[in-house]
């Protein structure tokens, strides 16, 4: 009864969001930040590398690869692996080239949100911290708006999408080890409590250890399928393209639907414009804002264009995608299975596990962050603490279609509110960018000052006499 109610509500909702709001606004907003930066996602593409493996400024903060990981184990979970197949069972094909469009100009929208979190940081004692809510206050004076996005991404990631995770993982174990649901669950809160109640250090140590050793494993795998069938690569990529522009999608509506999937999971799976990375951007502590905008921006690149990828052409290649299995993680395993058979499934189950079990600490850390940005005493953040493991069960033991609608319409509501604020406030990064390409041209390390752009208020962490962050965020 609950669940048709849900069905019923959410159905509707996200249709109108996806299908009238979201996806033009992406596209817009993405070609728009593109042209501005001077495609700074390509001509700054090798500077990212550079940059990642920068050492942090001083003993405070965390440095540019820690901030990059805590943003990574977010990004890099169900979406990857579930997600994609979800795109391809229910869009065909050409949803795997309009996830790589999203991405592509999402990279320049990653670029600029990043830098703004760098710019309206604030100090927090040994630490920073900042994101969407932050900006949203400190550069427009609406404080009121950056509760409620505070609020909105406590719930969407903390609650909903940590459902989504610890759903995936539940299914995936059910198939494979045949271990119910309910054990799954409380495994997984038992694991989640030991990190989330040890601190952001702990967060940062598990996550800079899980995501890069996974996600190298995973993409060796993936390379070794291709590799396997490097006959029928060609072919794939026909494949792609022609379902994202064939005349036959075209009349039947499929390609309505391989851009509705392909943008949706694209987003869920890189976080391009929604507002979570920002909160991990923050974190860092650079030189320059525009270094973390570049490192944040290389992090769309790593999630959807290879790993994504990766999970797509495993898929492709099995063929199995027109079998009408929509569930995600299920196809994945079968297609998988078709390759490198029998022990298929079991590296999944493993991998998205490490996968997913990240997304949920990285995701608890968005939900943190932004109850501090509210002023919410130690009993909330214990709460919060609480919830969250109880969404990690609840995850793992509902209905599957209903938790990812949801999902969907939490990422869908929070990238608007997003998305509107950074372009009014684009004007700002594209400043700060054009900062630093002038002192990188001039052969220095770039290092940013406030006053290096005229009446810019409220980057007191840049200033020269920085004033006391919490006294901004009272005013």
């Amino acid at each position: 009864m609950f669940q048709n109610a849900l069905d019923w509500l959410v159905g509707p909702a996200n249709n109108f969001i996806w299908t009238y709001i979201l996806i033009g606004l992406l596209l817009a907003a993405g070609v728009y930040f593109t042209i501005r930066t001077k495609f700074v996602q390509v001509r700054l593409f090798r500077e990212m590398f550079r940059l990642i493996v920068e050492k942090k400024e001083g003993n405070d903060g965390v440095s540019p690869f820690q901030a990059f990981t805590i943003s990574a184990a977010s990004r890099v979970g169900t979406g990857n692996v579930a997600g994609v197949a979800l795109a391809i069972g229910i869009g065909g094909p050409g949803a795997v080239f309009w996830m790589w469009i999203i991405a592509i100009i999402g990279m320049a929208t990653a670029f600029i949100e990043s830098t703004l979190a760098q710019v309206y940081k604030v100090k927090d004692g040994e630490t920073f911290r900042g994101g969407p809510a932050y900006y949203m206050q400190k550069a427009l004076g609406k404080r009121n708006l950056g509760i409620a996005f505070a609020i909105l991404l406590t719930l969407c990631f903390g609650f909903i999408f940590n459902a989504v995770q610890s759903n995936t993982i539940s299914q995936s174990f059910m198939n494979v080890f045949g271990i119910p649901d309910w054990g799954v669950g409380l495994g997984l809160v038992v694991l989640t409590a030991i990190i989330i109640f040890g601190g952001v250090q702990r967060i940062v140590k598990v996550t800079q250890t899980i995501v890069p050793v996974m996600a190298v494993f995973y993409i060796l795998v993936a390379l070794f399928i291709v590799v396997m069938n490097i006959t029928q690569v060609p072919a794939m990529f026909m494949l792609i393209v022609e379902h994202a522009f064939g005349i036959k999608e075209i009349a039947g509506g499929g390609i309505g639907m391989a851009i509705m999937q392909g943008v949706r999971r694209g987003l869920f799976s890189n976080e391009a414009g929604m507002g979570s990375v920002p909160n991990a951007a923050a974190t860092a502590n650079v030189s320059h804002p525009a270094k973390q905008g570049l490192v944040q921006s290389l992090g769309v690149f790593f999630d959807t264009i290879i790993i994504c990828s990766a999970t797509a052409f495993i898929i492709l290649l099995g063929g199995l995608y027109q079998s009408g299995e929509t569930d995600g993680i299920l196809l994945t395993q079968a297609s998988m299975a078709v390759h490198v058979g029998a022990w298929a499934p079991y590296f999944i189950a493993v991998a998205i596990m490490f996968f997913a079990f990240s997304s949920v600490i990285g995701n608890y850390y968005y939900g943190e962050t932004n109850i501090e940005f509210i002023h919410a005493g130690r009993g909330w953040k214990v709460l919060y603490q609480i919830l969250v493991l109880g969404m990690v069960f609840f995850g793992a033991v509902a209905k599957v279609q209903v938790v990812w609608d949801m999902a969907d319409l939490f990422m869908g509501v929070m990238a608007i509110l997003n998305l509107i604020v950074i372009l009014l406030l684009g004007k700002v990064a594209f400043q700060v960018l054009d900062d630093f390409t002038a002192q990188r041209r001039q052969g220095k390390n770039p290092v940013f000052k406030a006053e290096s752009i005229p009446g810019l208020k409220g980057a007191e962490c840049w200033e020269e006499t920085p004033t006391d962050p919490e006294d901004r965020l009272r005013g």
